[in-house]
C-alpha cells in the first residue's frame, strides 16, 4: 500500500486554513483518532473537539480577535502534542493573514486538478501541477522560469488574499493508479461501481491523496481558500438532464455514491467556506456547537440523511455563498450542479429557490462583481449556439425520436454548461445586464465570471447584440477560465475542442439554434486572450476602478521534476 504523509503523526490531513476575514480566521484538519486540537498562534490559543463521520476525525478551529492586516504563525496541537508543522521541515512556518481593509484584493483561481505522481511518469501523463509549482515559487524553492526573469508577477510572487478553487478538486470517477489500488484493497474493484468511489471511506482517502503532498499541504495551511463543487467531485455529467438522473438511480451503486460524494463534501470542502456567523446557521454545524459530554458527536447518520435529501430536494439546502471585501468587491459563488431542477416538466440550471437566492446577491454599490461559477457563463459563441441547438432537440423541437437521439448526443460531448439551460441563461443574463446598467445601484467597473472546467483558458468580453433592447452597459462583462491546474487534454482532444469551439461550430452551431428557434441573447461576445491549454492558476487583482489577471504554468527546466518553475502563459487587463 502507499504511504500517505500523515500516517506517522496524530494529523492526516491539514491544517487548511479556509475563511479568513480582517479580525478571524477558520482552520480545519482530519487527525487520526478522536482528539482535543488547539490553535497556537501569538499568545492566541483556540480548542475544539474532533467529531466523527464514518470513522474519520475532524475539527474546525475558529481563532478571532486577530487585528486586521497581521500575519500571525501559528502551531496545530493535537491532545497536546505539537503536530504542525512537521518537525524538520525547511518551508516557511505557516500563518493566518487577516485581511487589511482597502488594500487592493489579489485572488487565485482555477478548476480541474488530479493526484499524480510529481515525478517524470506523472509529469509525462498529466503534466506539471501548476497549484505545486505555484506554491514551490510562494515558498521560496524554485526559481522562477528563465523566460520569466524581470518579470515582477513570477520573479517577486505576493501573496493572494485567497484561492478559490471552482470545481473538481478530486476526481471521483476518474481514479488514479494509487487511488485503485486503495479500492482494490478493500472490495472487489472488478464490481460496480468499478474503479470509480463508492462510499465515504473512498471519498476520504481521495481527499488524503489531493491535500498530503508536502508542498501543497502547506499552501493549504497558509494562504485561505474557498470552494465549489463540479461534476468530476461526483461523477461526470453529474444532473446532466433528467434522463440522465434516471440513468444513475437504476443503478445499484448510485445512491451510495452520491450521499457519499455530497456528506464528504459537506466536511472537507463546503464547511470551511462558512463564515463563523453563517456556520451558526447551519444545520448540521449546530449539531456540533449543541453537542456536550466527554464522547465524540458521531454525525454518520445525522449527514448521511442530510446528504439523501439535499439530493433529491435542493431547495432545502443552499451551498452557494457570497463574500464581500468592503466595497472593492463582492465574490458571488454559485454551485450549478447540486442546484439544478431536473423535474420531467421543467429544466433550469438553479431551481427558483436558488435563482431566487443567486437575484439578491447581483447588486451594484462595489467597485467590481466577481461570480464564481465551475462552468462558464460565455462558452465560445459557436459552442454557445450547439448547447442551446442541443437542449431544444433533446426537449423535443423535432419530435421524439429527435429528441432521444438529442440527449444522447447531450451526454456523449457535455453539452450541459449555462448555454444548454437557455432560460436560465437569459434569467442570470438579465440579471448581470441590470447590474451593469446601474439598474441595481452604482454599477462595477467590471462584472467578471470566474470558471473553469473546459480544459482550456481565456478571456472574453461581452456587449449587448446588435439590436437588443438593452440600456448602455457601464460597466465591462467579462469571462475569465482558468482550467486544468493539472488535467490536460490529450493533443488529439485539444484539437478537437479547438475545432469544435472555435472552427465549424460558429456558423453551424448558429444554424442550428436557429433551426430550432432558440431566442436570440442580448448580450454578444469575443475572446480578447487565448484559448490555450496549459496546466494553469490564474491570479486576479483589482487595482481601483481597474483589473488585471494573468495565468502561470509550472515548467520542468533541466531535468529538475522535483521542483518546476513558474512562467508566465498570458495575462489580460482592464483599465479603469
Amino acid at each position: 500500500m502507499t504511504t500517505l504523509a500523515g500516517d506517522e503523526g496524530p494529523l492526516l490531513v491539514g491544517p487548511l486554513l479556509r475563511h479568513v476575514d480582517s479580525t478571524s480566521a477558520t482552520i480545519w484538519v482530519e487527525t487520526k483518532d478522536a482528539a482535543e486540537v488547539e490553535i497556537r498562534a501569538f499568545g492566541i490559543s483556540e480548542r475544539a473537539r474532533t467529531f466523527a463521520v464514518h470513522g474519520h476525525h475532524y475539527a474546525l478551529i475558529e481563532v478571532g480577535n486577530l487585528a486586521p492586516g497581521t500575519h500571525h504563525r501559528y502551531e496545530v496541537v493535537v491532545d497536546g502534542v505539537v503536530a504542525w508543522p512537521p518537525a524538520g521541515s525547511e518551508l516557511p512556518q505557516s500563518r493566518i493573514p487577516t485581511l487589511r481593509p482597502g488594500k487592493p484584493l489579489r485572488l487565485a483561481f482555477g478548476s480541474c486538478r488530479t493526484s499524480v505522481a510529481h515525478d517524470a511518469d506523472g509529469h509525462a501523463s498529466h503534466g506539471v501541477d501548476a497549484l505545486r509549482s505555484y506554491a514551490l515559487r510562494m515558498a521560496g524553492k524554485a526559481a522562477p522560469h528563465p523566460d520569466s526573469v524581470g518579470d515582477d508577477d513570477v520573479e517577486e510572487p505576493r501573496w493572494p488574499d485567497l484561492v478559490v478553487f471552482l470545481g473538481d478538486q478530486v476526481y471521483a470517477d476518474e481514479t488514479t493508479d494509487e487511488m485503485r489500488e486503495f479500492i482494490a484493497s478493500r472490495r472487489d474493484i472488478e464490481q460496480p461501481p468499478g474503479p470509480e468511489l463508492k462510499d465515504y471511506e473512498e471519498y476520504a482517502h481521495l481527499y488524503r491523496l489531493a491535500w498530503t503532498d508536502p508542498i501543497n499541504r502547506w499552501l493549504l495551511s497558509t494562504v485561505p481558500t474557498a470552494m465549489i463543487f463540479d461534476d468530476h467531485d461526483v461523477r461526470d455529467d453529474w444532473n446532466t438532464s433528467w434522463t440522465w438522473r434516471q440513468q444513475m438511480e437504476q443503478t445499484p451503486w448510485w445512491h451510495g455514491r452520491i450521499v457519499a460524494g455530497l456528506a464528504s463534501y459537506w466536511v472537507y470542502q463546503h464547511l470551511g467556506n462558512l463564515s463563523a456567523a453563517e456556520r451558526a446557521e447551519d444545520e448540521i454545524w449546530q449539531r456540533v456547537v449543541a453537542h456536550e459530554g466527554p464522547e465524540e458527536l458521531d454525525l454518520s447518520e445525522v449527514l448521511d440523511r442530510f446528504a439523501d435529501r439535499v439530493d433529491q430536494h435542493p431547495e432545502t439546502y443552499r451551498w452557494s455563498y457570497c463574500r464581500d471585501f468592503d466595497t472593492q468587491a463582492r465574490l458571488v459563488v454559485i454551485d450549478s450542479r447540486a442546484a439544478r431542477d431536473l423535474g420531467p416538466d421543467r429544466r433550469a440550471l438553479l431551481d427558483q429557490t436558488e435563482l431566487d437566492w443567486v437575484n439578491s446577491q447581483l447588486e451594484g454599490g462595489f467597485e467590481h462583481l466577481l461570480i464564481g461559477t465551475s462552468l462558464p457563463f460565455m462558452l465560445a459563441r459557436g459552442l454557445h449556439h450547439l448547447e442551446a441547438f442541443g437542449e431544444a432537440v433533446a426537449g423535443g423541437a423535432w419530435g421524439g425520436h429527435a429528441a432521444a437521439a438529442g440527449e444522447k448526443l447531450r451526454q456523449a460531448v457535455d453539452l450541459e454548461h449555462w448555454a444548454a439551460f437557455q432560460d436560465t441563461f437569459h434569467a442570470v443574463g438579465k440579471m448581470v445586464t441590470e447590474v451593469a446598467s446601474g439598474a441595481r445601484g452604482p454599477a462595477p467597473s467590471s462584472v467578471t465570471f470566474l470558471s473553469g472546467d473546459v480544459h482550456h483558458s481565456y478571456v472574453s468580453e461581452a456587449r449587448p447584440s446588435r439590436g437588443s433592447a438593452l440600456p448602455p452597459l457601464r460597466s465591462r462583462l467579462v469571462q475569465a477560465v482558468c482550467s486544468p491546474i493539472r488535467n490536460p487534454l490529450s493533443p488529439r482532444m485539444r484539437f478537437a475542442t479547438a475545432v469544435l469551439s472555435y472552427g465549424v461550430a460558429g456558423p453551424v452551431g448558429r444554424l442550428a439554434s436557429l433551426s430550432t428557434k432558440v431566442p436570440d441573447s442580448p448580450l454578444t461576445w469575443r475572446y480578447r486572450r487565448g484559448p490555450w491549454f496549459d496546466n494553469n492558476v490564474a491570479t486576479l487583482e483589482l487595482r481601483g476602478r481597474g483589473l488585471r489577471m494573468w495565468w502561470l504554468s509550472g515548467v520542468v527546466v533541466d531535468g529538475d521534476h522535483e521542483r518546476p518553475r513558474l512562467r508566465k502563459v498570458a495575462d489580460y487587463e482592464l483599465e479603469a
